[in-house]
């Protein structure tokens, strides 16, 4: 019997295209109706579509992925969330590196026989980087970024028992490769409803043993709540960090957000993310979307016991 990892990835594993997408929403929305859930599909601004599964209007948590994929880069996103510092240092590093081709182009054109051109080529070069950032060739490796996440909220909803299901509501949003637009999008257009809603993002959630829930200021009073619900195991170490920390996902969208992600230790015990945005992203580990499924049950039970007090 195929299981849903092994359709998702045998199917709809690269998700970028317009096309693409809409076969995975299509494929997504079915599966989500066949468990028992509603399913819509919510359009937002720069073209991005979400699919909205449950009521989050009205549920007590939701929990949340992108869906989209990103581009392959001649660079992995190396992201340290409790090392700023290195993040950063990094970050710089690579548009440096990115702008190299740019920078050498307008420094030899200057010299040469034709140097009206250097500025437009510059131009033309500059672009081309950004253009490939967001829409270059698609990576055909998405495990970890975000095949994991997506695959963590389809796993959920199944698992989900039916007492608990008016508790919780599901989004899979569109278009965070290029800056968060989904989620921001659907953010705004429902400020009121999600301004004191736990949103739980998972994002890259597979490649690690440690399971880092980056806290929102206003989810600070969940965190015991949090490390209660998704306890450790001998496969996965929960971390709770709620200041101190960088992790740009689609859980900065919204006031009460978590994200949710799975480093690994380094050199003085640092964690960090590496593989992701280039073809080495291949390492799922199926233990790690049990723990959060497992994890994001108890977290709906406890909200609703704590509602219901």
């Amino acid at each position: 019997m195929t299981t849903l990892a092994e359709t998702v990835f045998e199917r709809f594993e690269v998700r970028k295209t317009k096309k693409q997408k809409a076969a995975f929403r299509a494929w997504a929305s079915a599966f989500a109706e066949e468990n028992g859930w509603s399913a819509h599909e919510e359009k937002g601004s720069f073209g991005a579509v979400n699919l909205v599964i449950g009521d989050p209007e009205k549920a007590g948590v939701v929990f949340t992925a992108h869906y989209d994929t990103c581009a392959v880069m001649p660079f992995p996103n190396f992201i340290t969330p409790k090392a700023p510092l290195i993040y950063l240092l990094y970050q710089i590093l690579i548009s440096v590196l990115l702008l190299v081709p740019a920078f050498l182009a307008y420094a030899l054109l200057l010299r040469s026989a034709i140097p009206q051109i250097a500025y437009p080529v510059f131009l033309v070069l500059l672009w081309a980087d950004l253009l490939l950032l967001i829409a270059g060739p698609a990576n055909k490796h998405t495990a970890n970024d975000n095949t994991s996440g997506t695959l963590t909220v389809l796993e959920t909803l199944q698992a989900m028992p039916p007492q608990l299901r008016e508790q919780a509501a599901f989004i899979l949003f569109d278009l965070e490769e290029a800056g968060l637009l989904g989620s921001s999008g659907y953010a705004s257009k429902h400020k009121k409803a999600m301004e004191d809603k736990p949103a739980i993002n998972f994002d890259c959630v597979s490649d690690g043993r440690d399971m880092l829930f980056a806290v929102r200021r206003k989810a600070r009073p969940l965190a015991d709540t949090l490390r209660e619900c998704y306890t450790d195991t001998e496969q996965v170490n929960v971390q709770v960090a709620t200041k101190g920390y960088i992790y740009p996902s689609d859980q900065s969208s919204f006031p009460c957000g978590v994200g949710v992600a799975a480093l690994k230790r380094g050199i003085g015990g640092i964690l960090y993310m590496d593989r992701i945005h280039t073809p080495r992203d291949t390492v799922f580990r199926e233990e790690n979307i049990a723990f959060l499924v497992e994890g994001s049950i108890r977290l709906t039970e406890r909200l609703r016991t704590q509602t219901e007090d």
